[in-house]
């Protein structure tokens, strides 16, 4: 039982570092391990304890990559910002509902970021996703919401149900489920697909090339070196998205004694000394190429100054336990090497879409 714990979340935690490179298939895989995890489970006679909580800080955490994989791949900016928005506000929603244990406020803050994801992905495979603008994808977004999550939060969250268990429990409901399979299916063969542009290419799974011009480690830390700073929108961003999703992780790790508050501060203060000395490493020339041994690096830094840390509270009676800090150490490195490795790729495609905005104004 232990293994396919072990196994299971394990793939929970690794599956997701593909999206970055095969968005579509990636996330529709870690969809599909959240979907089935807790059913392998019962299979088997065994029901992990809290693992609802650990359930849902695992999705903020896939969910976070794919965020951050938009700011790698995605080519339409309007797209991106509203994906951005709904990341955003989704973790807000989980991080209140972590606090208060509301159901209803996962109703309030639906997980629409994670269909629009798929939904762009499926655009992106079959057309120019460029074509289309801000109002498009708002709508999208917003069919998403309202058609597909609501329904779904109320099902799942307010009413506590569960698919697997009510076509077990209920005679009716496989054939109910095949007809509104049905039905969608009908619906998107006749009603969508002839209304649809005719199709820029073939299928495509892997993620774009990125820009020309910012398509090398090299060059994204020449960006960096040139651009970046410590007061930034860039840093503010990675506190907020790290710190926030760390307190949800907080809300179900066992062995987490602060305070929500006393958690984002801690993980906000880790985050911008890690972009200082990020600053500092690329503007010498001490780069890694590569994201993963980068990422090992990170990690390796971290456990070092927080070492360090720990020797100066034992000396003043504190202490930090081992587990948990490894686990928030390595959940911050992670997304900061992503984050800092993406940025300058979102940065491009902003500056080349101020310019065009600036070639089709009138003289």
């Amino acid at each position: 039982m232990l293994i396919v714990f072990v196994l299971v979340v394990g793939s929970r935690f690794l599956v997701p570092l593909l999206i970055p490179r095969f968005p579509l298939p990636a996330i529709v895989a870690s969809l599909v391990l959240d979907a089935v995890d807790q059913t392998v489970f019962q299979s088997l006679g065994y029901d992990p304890p809290g693992y609802q909580g650990y359930d849902k800080a695992t999705d903020v955490y896939y969910l976070a990559i794919a965020y951050l994989a938009t700011m790698r791949n995605w080519e339409s900016l309007p797209a991106f910002r509203v994906a951005r928005f709904l990341y955003f506000y989704r973790l807000v929603g989980v991080v209140a509902f972590e606090l208060l244990q509301a159901r209803p406020l996962l109703l309030l803050f639906p997980n629409t970021f994670e269909y629009f994801f798929i939904a762009y992905e499926v655009v992106r495979s079959r057309w120019w996703p460029r074509r289309w603008e801000l109002r498009w994808w708002i709508g999208v977004a917003a069919l998403i919401w309202v058609v597909v999550k609501l329904p779904q939060e109320w099902w799942i969250h307010v009413a506590q149900l569960d698919v697997t268990d009510a076509l077990a429990e209920h005679a009716w409901a496989p054939p109910l489920l095949v007809a509104l399979l049905a039905v969608a299916a009908a619906g998107s063969w006749w009603g969508v697909r002839p209304r649809l542009p005719e199709p820029d290419w073939s299928w495509r799974v892997r993620a774009d090339p990125m820009p020309e011009e910012m398509d090398t480690p090299q060059e994204q830390f020449d960006w960096q070196a040139r651009w970046g700073a410590i007061r930034s929108w860039a840093t503010l961003e990675k506190v907020v998205l790290i710190g926030l999703i760390s307190v949800v992780y907080g809300q179900v790790l066992p062995g987490v004694r602060s305070t929500s508050l006393q958690l984002f501060i801690g993980v906000g203060v880790v985050v911008v000394i890690n972009a200082g000395l990020t600053l500092l490493l690329v503007r010498r020339s001490w780069t890694i190429e590569s994201t993963g041994w980068a990422f090992l690096a990170r990690v390796a830094v971290n456990v070092v100054m927080v070492v360090v840390a720990d020797w100066l509270l034992n000396v003043r009676g504190g202490n930090i336990d081992g587990f948990d800090t490894v686990f928030f150490l390595s959940l911050i490195s992670l997304v900061t090497t992503l984050h800092d490795r993406y940025r300058p790729v979102l940065a491009t495609r902003v500056v080349a879409e101020r310019r065009r905005a600036a070639g089709a104004a009138p003289a």
